[in-house]
């Protein structure tokens, strides 16, 4: 019997001192708009006496601390990232303080592969830390198709080029070569069988061939998006006093 009246005493106490501490109700107090960035899916920002809630769907633009290589990477890996400015509402509300950092969890890598397939790299953003070490469970992806991060269409193409170049120099030179030897009038023949199929084999080549893997380099930007809202607590003006 002692243990109960004990027990329950102690229980009250507590509830009591919480009571005392904090008897703060969380009110909303408005909505307001987050600068779109590309890819994002929502704009609204909850604001309470209590929180900012960025919802789910708003984008957020951060960079790379360090490069990142694919190659050099695993799945369970963590690559930290930084939040460059600060992040306002369009109605002049700080979210988001310049130079908190996000953590990106790796959880999966597709590695390159014939014919001209890119690695593609999924991350799930999961903390974010604030400046003054506050740290916040979240959860957000790359704002791209599927999520999959992997080298632009640029660098691909790139690749074709610089492979179908490559071999039809390669081709000239070896038809250089051998209309020089019988008959040296004869290279506008031989060009015009050597440049062709070296440009054939090369461009063969570029697309038979591994893709690129992917690479970034540190203060590489990124747009992430939130897969759920993003509460950010804050301290109610009776908390305060």
């Amino acid at each position: 019997m002692k243990k109960l009246v004990s027990l329950f005493l102690i229980m009250f106490i507590g509830l009591a001192c919480y009571a005392q501490t904090c008897d703060c109700q969380e009110q909303i107090l408005g909505y307001e708009h987050m600068f779109c960035e590309k890819g994002s899916e929502n704009s609204k920002v909850v604001i309470t006496n209590l929180r900012n809630i960025l919802c789910k769907g708003n984008a957020i633009r951060v960079v790379y601390d360090c490069k990142f290589q694919s190659e050099c990477s695993k799945a369970g890996d963590k690559i930290n990232f930084t939040v460059p400015e600060s992040i306002y509402t369009q109605e002049g509300t700080l979210l988001i303080p310049a130079c908190s950092k996000v953590i990106g969890t790796v959880i999966r890598i597709e590695k390159q592969r014939p014919p001209n397939k890119n690695a593609r790299v999924y991350f799930n953003f999961d903390c974010l830390i604030l400046p003054d070490g506050t740290t916040v469970a979240m959860s957000a992806r790359p704002a791209t198709e599927n999520g999959e991060l992997k080298e632009n269409g640029w660098h691909t193409a790139g690749k074709l080029v610089g492979s179908t170049l490559g071999l039809g120099i390669i081709g000239a030179g070896a038809a250089t070569g051998f209309a020089f030897i019988p008959n040296p009038h004869r290279f506008g023949t031989a060009y015009a069988i050597g440049i062709p199929v070296g440009t054939g084999v090369g461009l063969l080549t570029g697309l038979l061939t591994p893709g690129l893997k992917y690479h970034a380099k540190a203060g590489e930007s990124l747009i992430i998006v939130l897969c759920n809202d993003l509460a950010l607590c804050k301290q109610c003006e009776s908390c305060q006093k």
